[in-house]
């Protein structure tokens, strides 16, 4: 039987969900003006979003792994006996990471690498790495676990809220002008990520409080009726966690229990303080 190694970037937040399996994670790099942080080893998501409130002038961008650190991972891999190996990436609308992967897999020999685009962030990236370790245990072939992954990445939808529009303004996400006006006007933009993994406008919404329960509205609205898995994921905002779950319990008492996740600092850098999404995948 091959044995199947599994690989993530460090966009998913894995770092921050307890699990059993050896997983490799690509890490990116935070950067503070001249300074250089690795995601998690040296800065971890409760410093970071505590350094970007309490400094309202420190910018945080972000650099992501090089080639050489992928394929410098996949030969790792192949050296510890595994004949195949799968990595699992951030969307490819939203980072480089997956080309990066696709250079980097053409380098590596004696392993066959698989690169998957998860076409999503954070959570869901850790579900189909955790899925694939486990089909992986239990023999099953590299094609039957590819089928389990793409049902995830094609039976979920993640909505979200950003406090401060700032941070999708300086990375590039959302252009100076639409900045300006969204700020003068206190638009907070309901965004999604979209079925080919890219972030979209969904509504313009005034104020953050507003945005959060348009969020909750959508998200009831859209899973009524279905068996799912709810999550949400949130860049440091215990309060506005703790009001999501309500409402949504509130209405959907059957969950019993909604999962919630950190955004890590490599996607928190992107969104900033205060964020919030919330999700489902279906069940399979």
């Amino acid at each position: 039987m091959k044995k199947l190694g599994v690989m993530v970037c460090t966009n998913s937040a894995i770092d921050y969900i307890p699990h059993k399996y050896n997983i490799p994670i690509i890490r990116s790099r935070i950067v503070f003006g001249d300074k250089e942080y690795v995601d998690f080893e040296e800065l971890t998501a409760d410093k970071f979003y505590e350094m970007i409130e309490n400094d309202p002038s420190l910018f945080p961008r972000t650099a992501m792994a090089s080639t050489g650190e992928m394929l410098t991972a996949y030969e790792k891999l192949r050296d510890e006996g595994c004949d195949e190996v799968l990595f699992i990436t951030i969307s490819s609308k939203m980072s480089g990471i997956y080309e990066n992967a696709m250079i980097a897999k053409k380098m590596a020999e004696g392993v066959n690498v698989t690169v998957f685009d998860s076409k999503t962030v954070g959570y869901l990236q850790v579900k189909m790495a955790l899925t694939a370790c486990e089909l992986a245990e239990q023999g099953k072939s590299l094609q039957e676990i590819m089928k389990e992954l793409e049902f995830i990445r094609d039976h979920n939808h993640i909505y979200f809220a950003v406090s401060d529009l700032k941070f999708l303004v300086k990375n590039g996400r959302l252009s100076n002008a639409a900045g300006f006006v969204a700020d003068v006007l206190k638009i907070k933009p309901l965004l999604e990520i979209d079925k080919n993994g890219a972030v979209v406008t969904v509504e313009k919404i005034r104020t953050f409080s507003r945005a959060v329960d348009r969020v909750i509205e959508k998200f009831l609205e859209e899973t009524e009726g279905l068996d799912i898995e709810p999550f949400i994921i949130h860049a440091k905002n215990p309060e506005t966690l703790a009001y999501m779950r309500e409402k949504v319990l509130a209405v959907r008492p059957q969950y019993k229990e909604i999962q919630d996740y950190l955004l890590t600092p490599a996607v928190g850098a992107h969104c900033g303080p205060k964020a919030i999404t919330i999700g489902y995948v279906l069940k399979h």
